[in-house]
């Protein structure tokens, strides 16, 4: 429920290319129509009020993950939070966390797409090419439903207390979508894709604390994927171990 006519709207103003000033926050009083969320009331205040704003944005539907940022303490997407949830009629966004900041509610999404890209995310064939569609079970499927619901919105990255003090970490998006095609039944990449990960800044690095679950808007259990990556890994060793007694 809309608590006055009028909100605030504490947001934290930054631009990268003017270092020597500090980041300090920026209010903006602006008139809130009912149903709307705090992106469509971003677009306002930057059509409106102030045109030097920036934020992302694109699909307005919780599917593209562009505009996640910390909406008062509470790291989500804009285009899916009402302005009405809050008991409070001021709002303070500031831009998601363990990134660096570009402009305002802009970050760097480069480590993020960095360390994305070395998993390899997409089915890896070794057998031909049959021309067709590949079949999958629907138990098959189940298995990475949740993992093919991430949206690569970073949330779960921005709410990792491993990254907030080692950069270096792959993070739970990156382990969550590995897991997703360790366990497609039609990919057929090999056991040294998951190896590339067993050190303590990829599968061993998660302090399963689960932040990563409560932020992300998809429901998706990215730690859940990390354990079962850990099982995979122990399992693995046990078998070689095994091999070579048995030699």
């Amino acid at each position: 429920m809309i608590k006055s006519d009028f909100y605030t709207f504490k947001i934290l103003r930054y631009d990268a290319k003017e270092p020597a000033k500090e980041p300090c926050f920026a209010s903006y009083k602006i008139k809130v129509i009912p149903g709307l969320t705090v992106l469509g009331m971003l677009l306002r205040i930057r059509d409106e009020i102030d045109g030097t704003l920036s934020f992302r944005s694109s699909c307005r539907s919780a599917i593209c993950g562009s505009c996640a940022m910390v909406i008062n303490g509470k790291i989500d997407l804009a285009c899916r939070t009402q302005v009405a949830i809050f008991e409070t009629d001021t709002i303070v966004l500031e831009p998601l966390p363990n990134f660096e900041v570009i402009k305002d509610l802009v970050v760097d999404m480069t480590p993020f797409w960095e360390i994305y890209e070395k998993i390899q995310p997409y089915l890896i064939r070794k057998t031909e090419d049959p021309g067709k569609e590949i079949p999958q079970s629907e138990k098959d499927r189940k298995k990475i439903d949740q993992f093919v619901n991430c949206i690569l919105c970073a949330c779960c990255y921005g709410a990792c207390p491993v990254l907030n003090r080692d950069g270096n970490y792959a993070g739970p998006a990156a382990m969550a979508k590995l897991q997703r095609f360790l366990l497609d039944s039609r990919d057929e990449r090999l056991a040294d894709a998951l190896e590339l990960f067993n050190n303590e800044t990829g599968v061993w690095g998660c302090d399963t604390i689960f932040r990563c679950i409560d932020a992300c808007p998809k429901d998706v259990r990215p730690t859940d994927g990390i354990v079962g990556l850990r099982k995979t890994l122990l399992k693995n060793k046990a078998k070689r171990l095994l091999g070579v007694r048995n030699k």
